[in-house]
């Protein structure tokens, strides 16, 4: 579960609280995380803005927590922790460090940052925020059909009795 205010280890899924989405990043100890962002200069550059997750390309950049949070709330939340198994965390954390610097496609649906962390974490990419959207932009569809539907029940039966 997700837990508040709780002291990151070493492994720990790290979940940022951005305007509008969650970051999401890796805790590799001594205050260091590894995440999934847009190519920058400087760090912490880019991974707060809404914007990046327009690009199709990413970063693995190791960064200090302070830096990526940029003023955020954050928790540590290995809440997948009861549907999948962690792999050890020196695995965890040796598998994450041979990924620094390396350039790698990114999708918001199939390859973002969280997707990045759950596959170190679990060695599976996961992300909670592109199943949620899913689910409501499914209940969304499935309203907006019975609306029509039920608009153009109403319409006819009104044409009928006016007939």
């Amino acid at each position: 579960m997700a837990l508040p205010h709780h002291e990151p280890k070493p492994g720990d899924l790290i979940e940022i609280f951005r305007l509008g989405y969650e970051h999401w990043a890796l805790y590799i100890g001594d205050g260091y995380v590894i995440h999934l962002a847009p190519p920058s200069e400087y760090p912490g550059a880019g991974s707060s803005s809404v914007f990046s997750v327009l690009s199709s390309g990413a970063v693995v950049k190791q960064e200090l927590l302070e830096d990526v949070l940029e003023g955020c709330r954050y928790q540590v939340n290995n809440s997948l922790d009861h549907k999948y198994e962690p792999q050890p965390v020196e695995v965890i954390i040796s598998s994450a460090k041979k990924m620094v610097g390396q350039k790698m496609k990114y999708s918001i649906v199939s390859g973002n940052c969280e997707h990045f962390v759950t596959q170190l974490r679990y060695g599976k990419a996961y992300s909670k925020q592109v199943e949620k959207a899913k689910v409501e932009v499914s209940v969304a569809t499935v309203f907006g059909i019975l609306g029509i539907v039920g608009y153009s029940f109403v319409t006819r039966r009104h044409q009928n009795v006016t007939a």
